[in-house]
């Protein structure tokens, strides 16, 4: 494919629509540069960069247990763990909904007969439900991301750390963490942007008057007030384009 042809591509598919969105960012700024603006793009933030931390410890933990013991046993729980990111956003958030209620409700109940409490919904319906939908959705990212960077540490390494008497939790302390620093980054990245622009399932599962900035974009376009919804549709395309810069220029680097 001609340079041309990529030139008109990327005109096309990102270049006129990001320029219609900053032509209507800043002719409604006033209007949408607000306090809310401000409080559901914190939600987003505190949302993806929870769920980036969570998820970049749990898929490591899951990717090391995978590199100490190849059985078959812990291979069909690393698939299982993954298996969420093949899934709709609509159909896990009503698969984390079910029993997050279904707690909450016998939680409440028992609480109301033994000690007089109504403890209404503890779970469900809470920033909870989001982050376990969160993490169960894009464990795949983590989890893949650790063990590409797991896999080109040779096993000889572990090998020479036993022989000095290192545990295995020492092992990934001491000697992998500094080399997978850069997988680690990079899987936060991902995870952090697909959490920001993330829709289904916090739509479903957001507490009561609680918007991030993807609802907050899917509430304007519903009601065909685009122009409301330019300033946080930028910058979620904005965020999206961090990881791809920054993975270029490594990739850059390494070439």
């Amino acid at each position: 494919m001609g340079d041309p042809v990529r030139s008109a591509l990327v005109i096309l598919g990102f270049g006129l629509p990001a320029t219609i969105l900053v032509v209507y960012a800043v002719q409604y700024a006033q209007e949408s540069w607000t306090s809310d603006f401000f409080r559901f793009a914190g939600n987003s933030i505190m949302l993806s960069s929870v769920s980036a931390a969570m998820l970049v410890v749990s898929g490591l933990l899951l990717a090391y247990a995978q590199r100490l013991s190849r059985d078959k046993i812990s291979m069909t729980l690393n698939k299982m763990a993954t298996v969420g990111y093949a899934m709709p956003g609509a159909v896990l958030a009503i698969g984390v909904i079910i029993p997050l209620a279904a707690f909450d409700n016998w939680f409440s109940d028992l609480s109301e007969r033994y000690w007089g409490w109504h403890t209404g919904l503890l779970l469900s319906g809470t920033a909870f439900a989001i982050l376990y939908a969160y993490n169960s959705r894009f464990m795949a990212v983590a989890v893949g991301s650790a063990e590409s960077g797991l896999n080109r540490i040779t096993p000889s390494m572990d090998f020479a750390a036993r022989t000095l008497g290192y545990r295995p939790g020492a092992i990934l302390r001491k000697v992998h963490l500094p080399m997978l620093s850069k997988s680690l980054f990079t899987a936060a990245l991902i995870v952090f942007v697909d959490c920001m622009k993330e829709l289904p399932a916090t739509l479903i599962l957001r507490p009561f008057d609680f918007e991030t900035l993807a609802t907050y974009v899917y509430q304007f376009a519903s009601d065909e007030q685009l122009e409301q919804s330019a300033m946080a549709a930028l910058i979620i395309v904005l965020t999206g384009l961090l990881p791809v810069i920054l993975l270029n220029r490594a990739t850059l680097r390494q070439s």
